[in-house]
């Protein structure tokens, strides 16, 4: 029977703040563009939170990788923060239109991940 270890746990869990605080993104901008312009300050400070939280996510799982030799994890983490780098720097430019589409992938991408992540153990593959 495959059981959970400490590293998967820590990667998990991360994994999930990061889900959490990535939700929080799109309810800050339809607050801003429902004319509360302090949606706006929200939705920068929460990229931030989530950007900071993808790099501890990327950590983590390469972490996993090396311990677990399991490299799905990391590989996915880093399309996903790859794609919030620049879904950031494309915000801060104010692309919109790379933006709001790159948002909406993120969020997709980060959900199917964690969902993957909770679904089984990752225990080390046997060498």
């Amino acid at each position: 029977m495959e059981r959970t270890g400490k590293t998967s746990w820590v990667l998990r869990i991360v994994a999930a703040a990061h889900l959490v605080a990535i939700a929080g993104q799109p309810v800050f901008a339809g607050v801003y563009l429902s004319g509360g312009y302090d949606g706006l300050r929200l939705h920068a400070a929460g990229a931030d939170v989530v950007t900071s939280l993808g790099y501890l996510q990327l950590v983590a799982a390469i972490v996993v990788r090396l311990r677990l030799r399991r490299a799905w994890p990391c590989l996915a983490t880093t399309a996903v923060v790859a794609a919030e780098t620049v879904q950031y720097f494309a915000g801060l430019d104010g692309a919109l239109w790379l933006h709001i589409p790159l948002g909406v992938l993120t969020v997709a991408g980060l959900v199917s991940l964690v969902v993957a992540l909770w679904r089984r153990p990752l225990e080390a593959v046997d060498a």
